[in-house]
Parts: C-alpha cells; sequence; structure tokens
C-alpha cells in the first residue's frame, strides 16, 4: 500500500534531501585518480554527522558504509574500503541516503575519474538523462510504468540496457516503501500516480547487457558480462504542480 504524504511530511524529506545532495555534491568534487575509497565514506559519515543526522545505509540489514561505492562493472551497491583506490578512466557510482527527524532520502550519481572513454561518457549521460526522462512523467495523471517506460525507451534507444533485477522505491518514514519503481515496463499500466506519493526513481543502465550477479560479499551486484553500469537517482515528491525533486541543495 503507498502511503501518501502531507505537505509537512515532504518538507521533512526535502530537509533530508539536500543533506543528501550536499554529501554527494562533496563526494565527486573528491573523485580523482589516487583517491582511497575509504576517504568518501569517511567524510560522508562526518558531514551526516555535523547536520545531526544518520547515514540512512550505515548498519542496514548488515551493511557496513554509510555509501556505497561501485565501480565499473559494479552496478550498486560496492563496498568503499582503504585498498580501493580509484583509477584514470573508472567511472564510480556513489549511492547515499540520510535519515533525519524520522524522514529518509536517498539519491545517487556517478562520476568519471579523469578522463574517461566516449562510451563510458555517453554511457553517464543518457543513464542521467533517463533520469530526467522518468521524473518527467512522475506527475499526477499518468500511471508508475509511465515512468518506467520513459527511462527504459530512452536508455535502450541509445544501445545500452536496463537492470531488472534492482528498481527504484517509495521512501519516506522508511528507507524502502511501496510502490516498486522499475526502470523497466509498459506504458499505460501500474497504478495511477496521486499526489503525496514520495518515490526514489534510480536508473541503473549497463553498457551491454541487464544481466546481473551478486558477488560473495552478497552485497556487491556487478554486470555479468563485466560491461560498465551507471547509476542516478532523485528522490522525487508527486505534487498537484508537478514532480518536486527533493535531494537538491
Amino acid at each position: 500500500m503507498v502511503e501518501l504524504k502531507s505537505k509537512a511530511e515532504i518538507q521533512k524529506i526535502a530537509e533530508s534531501g539536500r543533506m543528501v545532495a550536499a554529501v554527494l555534491n562533496k563526494l565527486k568534487s573528491m573523485v580523482k585518480p589516487g583517491l582511497i575509497t575509504q576517504d568518501l565514506d569517511d567524510t560522508a559519515r562526518k558531514m551526516t554527522r555535523d547536520f545531526g543526522a544518520r547515514p540512512a545505509f550505515l548498519g542496514y540489514r548488515g551493511y557496513t558504509a554509510a555509501v556505497c561505492v561501485s565501480i565499473n562493472e559494479e552496478v550498486v551497491h560496492g563496498f568503499p574500503s582503504k585498498k580501493r583506490v580509484l583509477k584514470e578512466g573508472d567511472i564510480v557510482s556513489l549511492d547515499f541516503g540520510v535519515e533525519y527527524g524520522g524522514y529518509y532520502a536517498d539519491a545517487a550519481l556517478t562520476a568519471g575519474v579523469g578522463q574517461i572513454s566516449i562510451k563510458a561518457k555517453k554511457l553517464m549521460d543518457v543513464t542521467e538523462q533517463s533520469l530526467y526522462k522518468g521524473i518527467e512523467k512522475a506527475a499526477v495523471g499518468y500511471r508508475l510504468h509511465d515512468i518506467s517506460s520513459a527511462v527504459q525507451k530512452h536508455a535502450e534507444s541509445n544501445g545500452f540496457s536496463v537492470v531488472r533485477d534492482f528498481v527504484g522505491h517509495g521512501v519516506g518514514r522508511k528507507l524502502h516503501e511501496e510502490p516498486l519503481v522499475p526502470n523497466y515496463g509498459r506504458e499505460g499500466t501500474g497504478i495511477f500516480l496521486e499526489a503525496g506519493t514520495v518515490i526514489a526513481i534510480e536508473p541503473m543502465v549497463n553498457e551491454k547487457g541487464f544481466d546481473v550477479v551478486v558477488l560473495a560479499d552478497e552485497w556487491t551486484v556487478v554486470t555479468k558480462d563485466k560491461g560498465l553500469s551507471a547509476h542516478f537517482e532523485h528522490t522525487v515528491a508527486i505534487t498537484e504542480a508537478g514532480p518536486v525533486i527533493l535531494t537538491k541543495e
């Protein structure tokens, strides 16, 4: 059951969202060749602590980091580490969430490390564009899979594939709520979107095929064919005035 949020609740989610955006923007500015990925996690923890908030992922179902750091063929849920160092030409996805005052927000971005390939740049650009294509459909009068279809069509029309095994989700009093928001689907299907719905739309787009596998750590998701993957996400409120992105500074 989708829990509709009041205007006051949406404002509280937006407070968390501004913190998420501030952290992700700082982490993106740190990305460069030679960076130890644990430094990203340390920075995220300190900033969140300074805000008086809590990292949403830390301890979630046993996850041991504050920010998911996924490199190249890693799709989502990669771990930062003192042993993992960014290299020239890598792409790195940063996924981060905050809980503040009992409300959650969640967002992600993918950044290039130094000079990256033309194909990697296109993958990142198309994934981010797919996110905004989906957000355009996050409005009263549309149906849930109109968002899904918009994401899928843009990614596939550019020669890429969308991950099927992991999807977006509702967000608010919990990190993951109903409804699930797939990045693929048939236009004109799914629940009707109502004002007060808050969702995390998060295209995960692969360079090659959409099949993924989970590594032995039981968290890190990688592309089965080892192609690159990119990930962008925003927490979005559906309002009578249209979609409102809550994870912006």
